[in-house]
């Protein structure tokens, strides 16, 4: 049965690229027309329209040329992003909101499934860390960009004085591994499973079981946790999830020479080690240090307009 699920999300998948690859070649022909039109009965009323039309077909066009760069092993899966407050108190967790909201944004307007699976509030605000599951085509692929550390610097809404600040905070993205696509065993006796009270976002949905788990792996003293659903048994799964994709994640490094290759360098929450900077003060930039893409447009960033940073970033490591 799980057999005939995969041929048909494959079969599916097929589809799908086809049908945006005609969609595409109609849209190229109607530009075409479009234009030849003009051409022959002189008509400049039409520049605009076919100005316009032709910015979408680049838009189009460049989104199906981007997804061809999404060829690693498990681009194609679903991504576990786990976000932690580095340096900077409350402001970093703050931060951490902010990165949270940007992502979830970005997931909808994909038309992606967002679960949170792990959520540890701020003391005073914002969040401390939080795992969260985006479930779409190519997920991973795309977000994979965004491992590293993420830096802010504004005028602290949290310091009375209005002095500026600058905070930093951690993205950990993990593709989420199916038991039967990962050649490792996990053995029973190497794992201990603990249960404990649960609550949610900002103390809501407070349970009133021990239907949190948090699992451990022995051998290598990696601990993974999941609180999002009222069932024990769907959290212990979940966490399992989470568990394949880290030891996934600590075979590969292995057999890598660098670190890098897998999950970039591991780096203090902290200066200099930054990946992309988030100015709001003294000017509006949001740059990324790796491929040097960047905009003015930062409002339009934390909404979820990422793509950019992302399609530069699959360009840069090609």
């Amino acid at each position: 049965m799980d057999e005939a699920q995969k041929i048909l999300q494959e079969i599916k998948m097929l589809k799908s690229k086809l049908e945006s690859f005609e969609e595409l070649y109609r849209e190229y022909e109607d530009i075409t027309t479009l234009i030849e039109i003009g051409l022959e009965e002189r008509e400049e009323s039409l520049i605009p329209e076919a100005k316009q039309e032709a910015s979408l077909f680049t838009k189009h066009y460049e989104q199906m040329r981007i997804s061809t760069l999404l060829d690693g092993e498990y681009d194609r899966n679903n991504a576990i992003v786990t976000l932690h407050a580095g340096a900077g108190g409350t402001e970093a967790c703050d931060w951490v909101s902010m990165l949270f909201r940007m992502y979830t944004r970005w997931a909808e307007d994909k038309g992606f499934k967002v679960d949170t699976l792990d959520y540890l509030p701020g003391d005073e605000a914002g969040i401390k860390s939080v795992t969260i599951q985006i479930s779409g085509e190519n997920a991973y692929g795309y977000l994979k960009s965004e491992k590293g550390i993420h830096r802010l610097v504004r005028i602290s809404p949290f310091d009375a004085s209005g002095r500026r600040h600058t905070s930093f905070a951690s993205c950990d993205v993990l593709p989420e591994i199916d038991d039967d696509d990962l050649d490792i065993g996990i053995n029973p006796e190497d794992i201990r499973i603990d249960t404990y009270r649960a609550s949610g976002a900002g103390g809501q949905h407070v349970n009133t079981t021990d239907s949190a788990v948090r699992i451990t792996h022995i051998p290598t003293n990696i601990v993974v946790q999941c609180q999002n659903e009222r069932s024990q048994h769907k959290n212990r799964e979940s966490a399992m999830k989470m568990l394949r994709a880290k030891l996934y994640e600590k075979k590969m490094e292995e057999q890598m020479e660098k670190l890098q290759d897998i999950r970039g360098e591991v780096k203090e929450i902290g200066w200099g080690n930054q990946i992309r900077s988030y100015v709001f003060h003294p000017y509006n930039m949001v740059k990324d240090h790796r491929t040097n893409e960047e905009t003015g447009n930062v409002s339009a960033v934390m909404d979820g307009d990422i793509d950019k940073f992302i399609n530069a970033y699959l360009n840069w490591i090609h």
